[in-house]
């Protein structure tokens, strides 16, 4: 039996978001529908929505909510479980099957599709390897944003970059995802964690989720004063320069300046002896970017990207929820702006003006 949702729809042409009621198909053997309690709102959303497209689009990929159907080929989830959606697998390594994108007959008679999932609704249907069941007992709506800001900012810190007790970490943007990523060394015993960032407030902001120090990149060069906060006296370059800058620096922006940044701000090498930091890119880059290679050569430092904090969502989401019950996420200051799905167009305007100190959600 079809089901009833109201559903955000990107038109193909450059019109507002439109929030559209439409009626679901019955799931198919491997799909599930969820009736959702809250939505991230995403930076990556943004981008989906200044790029040029043919048809309309459907967004949002973060999500908690219930199970109200499934497919017939279905097991890891019954219909009244509390679950999340995610754009992420599941468990890749685990599947055999690639999962299917949700697309959508809208009431015109066009077809709308999705990256992956699509969130920015009051009930869904995807494809289940995007529906993570967690305990029914978790907090319904900040919870939400663990499906994307919170595994892309820790998981990059933790599975990507592996950052250990006592090691250096640098964190350029501190919006959801960056204060993710602040989270996550803290727990790991990161000494010292630098937010950098253009927004004083926002700065501050890092302060709370663990940020040791701040950097107001719009008053200083930033890459300069990581090195001022990282000095390695007596240890030299191969260019008998001391040694300097951070173990792991992130850039959760992805823009050209930032990512250019990054390396020079990463930890130079020692002599041949200790090769250098790691810059790891986890902001969805719109531009083409430049980089110093003999930096790279002769300090050996690396330059990697982090899609989504290598997470495995089956593995690591009961990890976050444990770490929001235990008060070391702490997603009840991280969601600073709640919204309708009728103010749906403000919350994205919100967004791109910067007046989202940490991450926004949309509450069902």
């Amino acid at each position: 039996m079809p089901t009833p949702a109201r559903v955000v729809v990107l038109p193909a042409d450059d019109g507002p978001l439109q929030v559209v009621e439409i009626d679901l198909p019955d799931p198919g053997p491997d799909q599930i529908i969820v009736k959702q309690f809250a939505s991230g709102v995403c930076h990556s959303q943004l981008h989906q929505m200044h790029t040029p497209r043919r048809s309309p689009v459907v967004l949002g990929h973060e999500s908690t909510g219930i199970v109200t159907q499934k497919g017939s080929q279905v097991s890891h989830v019954s219909e009244g479980d509390t679950v999340m959606v995610t754009w992420v697998p599941r468990d890749a390594t685990a599947a055999s099957r690639n999962p299917d994108a949700a697309v959508l007959k809208l009431p015109d008679g066009s077809t709308a599709i999705s990256q992956n999932v699509f969130t920015w609704a009051d009930t869904t249907i995807a494809d289940e390897q995007y529906v993570v069941k967690v305990n029914p007992n978790i907090q319904k709506e900040v919870t939400a944003i663990i499906g994307c800001a919170v595994m892309t900012g820790a998981g990059a810190v933790e599975n990507t970059a592996g950052v250990k007790q006592g090691d250096s970490v640098a964190i350029f943007g501190v919006g959801g995802v960056g204060l993710s990523a602040v989270v996550a060394a803290k727990k790991l015993g990161a000494h010292p964690i630098i937010a950098v960032d253009l927004d004083e407030e926002k700065l501050a902001f890092a302060k709370e989720f663990g940020a040791t120090h701040t950097v107001n990149a719009g008053e200083t060069d930033p890459v300069a004063a990581i090195k001022a906060l990282t000095p390695q006296p007596g240890r030299q370059t191969m260019y008998e320069g001391e040694v300097s800058g951070a173990d792991f620096v992130f850039d959760c922006i992805g823009l050209k300046q930032t990512m250019e940044q990054i390396v020079p701000a990463a930890r130079t090498g020692f002599f041949g002896a200790q090769p250098g930091g790691t810059a790891v890119l986890v902001g969805v880059p719109t531009t083409q970017v430049e980089l110093k290679a003999i930096d790279m050569l002769v300090n050996e430092k690396k330059f990697i990207g982090s899609i989504g904090g290598s997470c495995s969502p089956d593995r690591d989401f009961s990890k976050y929820l444990q770490w929001y019950a235990e008060g070391s996420l702490n997603l009840d200051s991280m969601v600073t702006a709640r919204y309708s799905i009728d103010d749906i167009n403000e919350a994205t305007r919100a967004l791109a003006a910067g007046k989202i100190a940490g991450r926004a959600i949309l509450v069902f």
